[in-house]
């Protein structure tokens, strides 16, 4: 029972890639992202003002840190998705997202000063390849002649920010509740998005936008981020980990069915390659680790 709080969050967030997707076109990227926000931030205020107001002191030593994973997480992270979905499929932008993990172990590597294992770097060279064919569409001459599709290089972007973000509220352990936290850095997504979104181009909330607002403020900000924290409490958080895997997954499966997107071999096979490179690092990585010795 426990699995259905990951599950359920990896599910919300791999439809929030087809949403990402389906936003183009109705909303500009600076629009649904202040948007989403600033309903989440709604939501949350009558929940969070009382607990914000009694551990305010608290809360104090950790204010440029919130800011710094408010401007990852909130605003450069999905900012970057919005922004390639105008130019990228809802597939692609999944299989890209699952090399988050891998690059929380790079990351790390530099960051907390942990150091890589062979698997990590077998891992990479294999996860890039599998990059290399989705991104060439199965033609590494034509990616050299041509270059990397703009909306692949801004998901790989966002995905770096967010796993920078991973590494450093790692290294940074904060003190204050994840729910606190969530909505500190909501705040700070709802601060930095509101001039963003008044000096760019707008369309408007229309009847096709709402919907998709309400997916992304509700269903992908809120619930997603409340089941996987139930997820990690009832089972080990490297276990929930690897629920992350399943995004690009569902993500296709999501797609076929309400954006029409055809798996080509190149999305298969660079699919594979990724997250055959993700696993492998991952798995080497535990392997690897000493196990102590009984008393």
């Amino acid at each position: 029972m426990a699995y259905l709080f990951p599950l359920a969050a990896v599910m919300l967030w791999s439809g929030n890639n087809v949403v990402n997707k389906l936003v183009a076109g109705v909303l500009y990227p600076a629009e649904i992202g202040f948007y989403r926000w600033l309903l989440a931030g709604v939501l949350l205020t009558p929940v969070m003002l009382v607990p914000l107001w009694r551990q305010r002191h608290a809360v104090r030593p950790w204010f440029w840190h919130n800011v710094v994973l408010g401007l990852l997480g909130m605003v450069a992270y999905q900012t970057l998705a919005y922004y390639a979905g105008t130019t990228t499929s809802a597939t692609n932008m999944g299989i890209i997202l699952s090399l988050m993990p891998l690059l929380v172990l790079l990351l790390s590597a530099v960051l907390l000063a942990q150091p890589l294992t062979l698997g990590a770097v077998v891992g990479a060279v294999i996860s890039l390849a599998g990059v290399v064919v989705l991104v060439s569409s199965g033609d590494p001459a034509a990616l050299i002649a041509h270059g990397v599709n703009f909306g692949d290089l801004l998901m790989l972007l966002a995905t770096l920010a967010y796993a920078t973000y991973g590494v450093l509220l790692k290294r940074w352990k904060p003190t204050l509740s994840p729910l606190l936290m969530l909505y500190l850095q909501i705040l700070v997504g709802i601060v930095v998005l509101l001039p963003l979104m008044l000096l760019s181009p707008r369309q408007g909330l229309s009847a096709e936008a709402v919907p998709l607002v309400l997916y992304a403020g509700v269903a992908a900000s809120l619930a997603a981020p409340w089941l996987w924290m139930n997820g990690i409490t009832r089972l080990d958080p490297s276990r929930v980990s690897r629920f992350f895997n399943l995004v690009p997954l569902f993500t296709a499966a999501i797609a076929s069915v309400v954006l029409r997107e055809q798996l080509t071999l190149a999305h298969l096979f660079g699919g594979m390659l990724t997250l055959t490179g993700v696993m492998l690092a991952e798995l080497w990585r535990r392997r690897a680790t000493p196990v102590a010795p009984d008393s």
